[in-house]
């Protein structure tokens, strides 16, 4: 599809959840390399090596870190132009009836409360520039239409909620200028993924970078799949 993009994304400020490894770091990586000021949001953050990017503390499981990730990309910066919520966990592949409470809380804590209350954090910054943009990394596990069998059903529905996340901003704040999107990466060698999978982190790290650069005015509010819009 054919959007209106920034080609560089300097002076405008990421903050990316779980970027130390996987897609979340080739995101990170990726947009610094477009000019971006990058907050690469991590547990530990002694894990994130790359000088070009800013580490900050940031578990999405915990309210406080999320709080303060915030505030300190707004002391140091001022502003918030993406915010990528990528950190997730896979969970167990088995079927409901036999997953643990404390399994099915610890996938949907990471996967789905994380993101919706970091960007309820974030989004008075986000707010404040034009054209801001959210991008949640979703899967096409969690599409509705594509069918929901073949085990993870926790992690499915987590997805399905995070697709629901973009939809209810979109429906919110299109009108103030937010860009809201979801991504589905596809099946990435990660240590979520398995070293089977067909996709290297750069090639899933792709359409969530380039929906980072959209401009203004550019869609949103729809789930994509290597830069085309999929079925929720």
């Amino acid at each position: 599809m054919d959007v209106d993009r920034y080609d560089s994304l300097d002076g405008q400020v990421a903050l990316v959840t779980g970027a130390t490894r996987g897609i979340g770091a080739e995101i990170a990586r990726q947009l610094a390399d477009l000019g971006a000021t990058v907050y690469a949001g991590a547990r530990d953050t002694a894990d994130v090596t790359a000088a070009d990017l800013r580490a900050v503390e940031l578990d999405v499981t915990d309210d406080e870190t999320m709080r303060a990730a915030v505030e300190y990309v707004a002391e140091e910066t001022g502003r918030l132009d993406v915010l990528v919520n990528n950190a997730g966990v896979g969970g167990s592949a088995a079927p409901l009836h036999e997953q643990s409470i404390a399994d099915i809380d610890g996938v949907l804590d990471v996967n789905l409360r994380g993101p919706v209350v970091l960007t309820r954090l974030a989004l008075p910054l986000l707010l404040e520039q034009q054209g801001p943009r959210v991008v949640n990394v979703s899967s096409g596990m969690g599409a509705l239409g594509e069918g929901m069998s073949g085990g993870h059903p926790v992690y499915r529905i987590s997805k399905t909620g995070i697709n629901g996340l973009t939809a209810a901003l979109h429906g919110e704040y299109a009108d103030d200028g937010l860009l809201a999107n979801s991504a589905c990466p596809g099946w990435v060698r990660t240590d979520m993924g398995s070293s089977s999978a067909p996709r290297s982190p750069a090639e899933g790290a792709d359409t969530p970078v380039w929906l980072a650069q959209f401009r203004p005015g550019s869609p949103a509010g729809r789930f994509w799949r290597d830069r085309e819009v999929v079925d929720w």
